[in-house]
């Protein structure tokens, strides 16, 4: 699999939560900042865009990969996608080529399969590798209100060195629109993942 650049990839899993434009502004953003993305989409996740957003996914893994990379205008092979079960995957494994990864949005199904370790399929087994190989995680829950389990999953979690980041986009930015909420928390994961954003200017600045 060709990488475009001597950076380790960035994981973007998008799974069933409503939050499907957060995912879509992040790669865009991803892309933009000339990093290779592994994408793993759940099918939950396609409905939820489709509902959410312009965007229709096509059905089969390459045709979304082709897709994608059109629509982002992203170099030949910076985007690549993988399936549920493509278990060789680099994600897959923690001797495979990767950098740090972010679940936007997390459903809380996918929050509780990660905090028991079920790795049922490649979204779950990738976090696993991630928190198994002390790479960074970014959770980023749409959910309201939190049960008592949620908020376990997330303290079990954060305790494995996990960053938990609700989408609770914050509004001293005085937003005028729904991009402009998106772009927020979107700024918000780029800080973590120490990329270079235009989107929110960091507080005292």
């Amino acid at each position: 699999m060709t990488q475009t650049n001597t950076l380790p990839p960035i994981t973007l899993a998008i799974t069933g939560a409503s939050g499907a434009p957060y995912a879509l502004r992040l790669l865009q953003c991803l892309v933009a900042a000339d990093r290779d993305v592994y994408v793993l989409i759940s099918k939950a996740a396609q409905v939820v865009m489709a509902t959410e957003t312009s965007l229709k996914l096509p059905g089969t893994q390459q045709k979304m990969q082709s897709h994608l990379t059109q629509v982002f205008n992203a170099k030949d092979g910076q985007i690549q996608v993988f399936g549920r079960e493509q278990w060789f995957a680099p994600v897959a494994s923690g001797s495979g080529r990767n950098g740090p990864m972010v679940v936007c949005p997390c459903s809380t199904g996918t929050l509780s399969a990660i905090a028991t370790g079920a790795s049922n399929n490649l979204i779950e087994r990738a976090c696993d590798v991630a928190i198994k190989e002390k790479r960074d995680l970014i959770l980023v829950p749409r959910e309201t209100p939190f049960s008592p389990i949620h908020l376990e999953n997330m303290l079990k979690l954060a305790n494995c060195g996990v960053t938990i980041m609700p989408a609770s986009p914050g509004f001293y930015h005085n937003p005028t629109s729904v991009e402009d909420l998106v772009d927020f928390m979107v700024a918000r994961i780029l800080n973590h993942l120490h990329i270079e954003q235009t989107l929110l200017p960091f507080w005292g600045e």
